[in-house]
C-alpha cells in the first residue's frame, strides 16, 4: 500500500508541476501557437490528398467521387518494366552521395577548427559556402558548358586524347557528375553545424593533450570527434531517412535522352507520369511508396543508431 500511495503522490505531484509550468510559460505557448496552426494547416490537412494514390482520380468528379482502385497503382508501378532501373538509379545516387558525401563536412569541419588567424578562417568560410547560395539551374548550366565536347574540361583532355568526351550523354559518367557536384555545392554549407559543434569544446582540453604528448590526430580523434559525435548520429540518422530524395531539380535538368539509363529517378518519373502525362493518382502513389520508404529507412537508422552510440533523433 505504501509504494502505491507513493505511486500516486508522485504522479500527482508530476502533473501540479507540469501545469504549473504550463502557467508560468503560458506566454511562450502563444508565441509557439502561429507555427503550429501553420505546420496544421499545410502539412497535415493536405495529407488527405494522399487517397488519390488508392483511387482512379478525376478532377471532375472529386477525391471523394472517384472510384477506389486499392493497391492497383502500387502494383502497377512495381511490375512497370522499368522499375528495377528506376529503383536501382535512386539508390545508387543516394547511396554513394552518402557514402562520399557524408564524411566531408565533418573533414571541413575539423580543418576549418584548426585556423587560428581569424581573418583567414573567414575567407576561407565564405569561398566553401559561397557554392550553396547558387541556384540548381545555374549548376546544371555550368556543368554543360564545362563539360560540353566544346567546353574548358574538354580542351584539356583533347590535349592527351583524340577525340573529346561526352559527359553529359554518356550515362556511365552521369552519376559521378551529379555526385561531385552535389558536394561541391553542399559540402561547405553542411560543415557549419559541425563548425558551431566544435566551438563548445574547451581550449583546455586540447592544451592538456598537447602537454601529455597527444599530436594533432590525437586530438582531432579523441577530442574533436568525440565532441562531435551527437551531431553526427543526429544527422546520419536523417540523412538515411532522406536516402530516397535524391534531388528532383538537379537530377531532371541534368537529363538528356541519351543519359536516362542512369538519370532516370523516382522523382522525376512522378514528375513525368503525374503531372505531364495527368496521372495524378499513378504519380501519387509512387510519391507515396518513396516516402513510406523513407520512414522505413528512418525509423531503421534510429533504432541501429541508438543501440551503437547511444544517441537517438527521437
Amino acid at each position: 500500500m505504501d509504494k502505491v500511495s507513493r505511486k500516486i503522490t508522485q504522479t500527482t505531484k508530476r502533473k501540479g508541476s507540469r501545469k504549473n509550468y504550463t502557467k508560468n510559460n503560458f506566454i511562450l505557448y502563444f508565441f509557439l501557437a502561429p507555427a503550429v496552426v501553420l505546420v496544421f494547416i499545410f502539412n497535415y490537412i493536405p495529407m488527405y490528398g494522399v487517397t488519390i494514390a488508392f483511387k482512379d482520380f478525376s478532377p471532375i468528379k472529386g477525391i471523394m467521387g472517384s472510384e477506389w482502385v486499392g493497391l492497383d497503382h502500387f502494383m502497377s508501378f512495381m511490375q512497370s518494366p522499368n522499375f528495377q532501373q528506376i529503383f536501382i538509379n535512386t539508390i545508387k545516387l543516394s547511396g554513394f552521395e552518402l557514402l562520399i558525401g557524408f564524411p566531408i563536412p565533418i573533414i571541413l569541419a575539423i580543418m576549418v577548427n584548426q585556423l587560428r588567424r581569424a581573418k583567414v578562417k573567414k575567407n576561407i568560410q565564405l569561398i566553401i559556402y559561397a557554392p550553396y547560395f547558387l541556384s540548381t539551374v545555374v549548376i546544371a548550366g555550368m556543368l554543360f558548358i564545362f563539360l560540353s565536347p566544346a567546353g574548358p574540361v574538354n580542351g584539356i583532355l583533347t590535349l592527351f586524347t583524340d577525340e573529346p568526351i561526352s559527359f553529359m550523354t554518356d550515362p556511365s559518367y552521369f552519376r559521378s557528375i551529379f555526385i561531385a557536384s552535389g558536394i561541391w555545392q553542399a559540402a561547405g554549407f553542411s560543415s557549419i553545424i559541425y563548425v558551431a559543434a566544435l566551438s563548445n569544446v574547451d581550449p583546455q582540453l586540447h592544451d592538456a593533450a598537447t602537454i601529455d604528448g597527444a599530436s594533432l590526430l590525437q586530438r582531432i580523434i579523441h577530442i574533436d570527434l568525440q565532441a562531435l559525435k551527437p551531431t553526427i548520429a543526429v544527422l546520419f540518422i536523417l540523412a538515411i531517412g532522406g536516402i530516397m530524395g535524391v534531388g528532383f531539380e538537379k537530377a531532371y535538368l541534368l537529363q538528356t535522352d541519351m543519359n536516362l539509363p542512369a538519370s532516370e529517378i523516382i522523382d522525376t518519373y512522378v514528375y513525368k507520369r503525374g503531372l505531364q502525362a495527368g496521372d495524378w493518382s499513378f504519380g501519387a502513389a509512387v510519391g507515396l511508396f518513396n516516402s513510406v520508404i523513407s520512414l522505413v529507412l528512418l525509423i531503421t537508422a534510429n533504432t541501429i543508431v541508438k543501440k551503437l552510440n547511444g544517441e537517438t533523433l527521437y
